[in-house]
């Protein structure tokens, strides 16, 4: 399991109050930090309904 640290937090948190909710798992990636290896380690833990 992958976690994610307090920097990479805060930047989901800054997009998401700048760009609204993700519309699918894979839009984790446009968040400065989150690259395909990132994406691909959490995919799984991710929920966007």
């Amino acid at each position: 399991m992958i976690r994610v640290g307090p920097v990479t937090a805060e930047a989901i948190v800054q997009y998401r109050e700048e760009n609204g909710n993700f519309q699918q798992a894979s839009d984790i990636q446009n968040v400065s930090g989150i690259g395909e290896k990132t994406y691909q380690q959490l995919e799984d833990q991710i929920d966007v309904n």
